[in-house]
């Protein structure tokens, strides 16, 4: 038999496209390909019958992990909803559908993708996702549905998800192996100040002072545009897109209402006329009712989307608990001189490669929260006042395996209290963060952190829950809070004192920043 023949092989729960070898050494191949897998059990069934090289390999388990996404979301959207008789429980379920939808594409962008970062982060993004669909059940305490739905029985996903990263992550390393071991520069910087990621037209949008009067589509509540409300220019350009970046300029006013940029709109731009000028504002939370998830104001997830010279914002106040401004798991998104106001769980950096600069976030309870790889760089971070039973948190970060490349770094920022805080401040805890999960990653940079954060800089989520598995770091700051003398001692939370060691969290290494941030016309440091 030819040994190039392909045929389709049915192993448990899965069905694999794989290449098949009459000369096949199973337990050879084996524990080359499934050793550093934290599920090699689920591993084994590939090789059983196959010998493969390692790009073969990677892509059956792809493949693998492809069909098991499918699966999940073929249940899930086949579910019969009588079953769920709380209509809270029918939120978290349409939360789910939108979520497995996305993972099928991001795997499937995995398997057929040459760039292992690039699959990297959307592998990162897809068990995101599987743990946000779970968690839209806990926010309503209805944790005892997940027994009775379809598509969490499935809990081999996540395993899958985790090998698959495991063995991308292995990609990645084979990669930089010839250059002594170091990472190629991710966001290398310009000569102009901009990352290479950012191309020449979006650098032109963003540093232009003529971007919103050539705008394609302008809102304006007075009628003086093409359309009243942002959500009717984003359908409008959902038509327009073609691959090229669609402008919406957004007008000086109050915009009450819920934005949502779906996957498919690419490449979209709102440009407002200014913080606290430009303002859409909503006020879903989930205690009115909405998962976290679904409370966001305005929800990105369309890949390249830039905004600049606006607010957003959440009004539900701290009483309501989780209440989203912004949501974004937009790929390469980029927010330049924008504003984030709400109290809790106010910017929600989802997922995959995000980047701020020069923007305003206020907020309370873990206020800059999600599994994103994102950095905040030359920003002004202020903490308000919370409820009296509350302690602030700034961050939150929610990386739940240790092979995603996710984390929040905050570089060259401010760290502050707010307005209604500060009279207070010396009677109110505030954190720099704390663990969400359980390899949560925060790197906090080169700030100036005044009183308003408490000695011990960081605060536990739970007993000693991911206290050694975190990854929390703080490296030459300033400020009356940036002291590490009382700071806890937990294992997994570290000072940085090497410049070398925190390299690889800079704009040039973190975010594969260099290929697409020039485009936008962001500026930004791309090292420390």
């Amino acid at each position: 038999m030819d040994n190039n023949y392909i045929m389709l092989v049915l192993l448990p729960n899965v069905f694999l496209l794989a290449y098949w070898s009459p000369m096949a050494t199973a337990s050879t191949t084996t524990d080359s390909f499934c050793g550093q897998t934290p599920y090699p059990d689920l591993c084994h069934p590939l090789t059983e019958v196959l010998s493969l090289d390692h790009a073969a390999f990677r892509g059956v388990a792809m493949e693998a992990t492809l069909q098991r996404a499918k699966q999940a979301h073929s249940l899930i959207s086949s579910m019969d909803l009588t079953s769920l008789n709380e209509p809270q429980a029918k939120l978290a379920w349409l939360d789910c559908m939108d979520l497995y939808e996305d993972t099928v594409v991001l795997v499937n962008q995995t398997l057929h993708s040459t760039n292992p970062i690039d699959a990297q982060t959307w592998l990162s993004a897809a068990i995101t996702n599987y743990h946000t669909c779970k968690n839209g059940f806990y926010d309503f305490q209805l944790s005892a549905h997940l027994e009775s739905f379809p598509v969490l029985f499935l809990a081999d996903l996540s395993k899958f998800l985790s090998n698959a990263l495991a063995i991308n992550k292995n990609d990645i390393n084979k990669a930089t192996k010839g250059s002594g071991g170091r990472r190629r520069l991710l966001w290398r910087r310009r000569t102009d100040g901009f990352p290479e990621w950012l191309g020449r037209a979006d650098r032109r949008l963003l540093q232009s002072s003529t971007t919103a009067s050539n705008a394609d589509i302008v809102v304006a509540k007075d009628g003086s545009g093409n359309y009243e409300t942002i959500a009717a220019a984003v359908a409008a350009a959902a038509s327009k897109g073609g691959g090229q970046r669609v402008v919406i300029h957004v007008k000086a006013g109050v915009y009450k209402e819920n934005v949502q940029v779906k996957r498919s709109m690419k490449k979209l731009m709102f440009v407002g006329d200014g913080i606290g000028v430009t303002v859409v504002t909503g006020s879903k939370s989930n205690g009115d009712g909405s998962t976290t998830y679904a409370s966001a104001t305005v929800g990105i997830m369309g890949n390249e989307f830039i905004a600049r010279d606006m607010t957003f914002e959440n009004t539900a106040g701290p009483q309501k608990h989780q209440a989203v401004a912004l949501r974004s798991g937009s790929d390469h998104s980029v927010f330049y001189s924008c504003e984030f106001k709400g109290y809790q769980d106010t910017l929600y950096v989802y997922a995959q490669r995000q980047f701020y600069r020069d923007c305003d976030i206020h907020g309370t309870v873990d206020f800059i929260f999600g599994d994103a790889s994102v950095v905040l760089q030359n920003c002004n971070i202020y903490v308000r006042k919370p409820m009296g039973n509350q302690q602030n948190s700034v961050t939150a970060q929610g990386r739940t395996d240790p092979n995603q490349n996710t984390g929040i770094v905050i570089h060259n920022s401010r760290i502050t209290a707010s307005s209604d805080l500060r009279p207070v401040q010396g009677s109110i805890k505030t954190y720099l963060g704390r663990p969400w999960q359980k390899y949560s990653r925060t790197i906090i940079m080169k700030c100036a952190i005044d009183g308003v954060i408490s000695p011990a800089g960081w605060s536990p989520w739970s007993g000693s829950f991911a206290l050694s598995t975190l990854y929390y770091a703080e490296y030459s700051n300033t400020g009356a809070g940036a002291s590490t003398g009382g700071r806890v001692k937990w294992p997994g939370f570290h000072v940085i004192s090497d410049p070398s060691d925190v390299a690889k969290f800079t704009v040039g290494n973190f975010l594969d920043g260099s290929s697409w941030i020039p485009g936008t016309g962001v500026p930004f440091t791309s090292g420390i």
